[in-house]
């Protein structure tokens, strides 16, 4: 996965799409935005979701974020790594730290989310 190929969420998630299953996870900023994560509850597996569900919950020490599914689909797998060990999204929030996968219902839906490039312009954005 390279971030470049991956699309993006104004929540700051990003998803890859591997075959029509969405790997998701949150963006580098958002795990700095959030400092250090010490809590993360998901789905289970199984789960169908919507596009834009809340799906979890991250807690860091300085707040509580809500995570929301970017696609619709059926969630198949939680990276249960993570919520054994939270700070893992901290050190790598895009390789070992991903959340969930969904395989896809409307793959068609990744076209609503930003591109990389949108993304970064979109978090230019944030710090004016």
């Amino acid at each position: 996965m390279v971030p470049e190929e991956c699309t993006y969420t104004k929540e700051h998630e990003w998803v890859c799409n591997e075959g029509g299953v969405a790997v998701i996870g949150i963006s580098e900023y958002a795990a700095v935005e959030l400092g250090d994560i010490v809590y993360i509850e998901l789905p289970e597996s199984g789960s169908n979701v919507k596009q834009m569900d809340p799906i979890g919950t991250i807690e860091a020490v300085k707040t509580v974020a809500e995570l929301f599914s970017p696609v619709s689909g059926e969630i198949i797998e939680v990276n249960e790594a993570i919520i054994e060990h939270p700070e893992i999204v901290n050190r790598d929030p895009f390789e070992e730290g991903w959340f969930i996968k969904i395989r896809m219902s409307d793959p068609g839906e990744l076209d609503n989310l930003f591109s990389f490039e949108e993304y970064s312009e979109f978090l230019g954005e944030q710090e004016d």
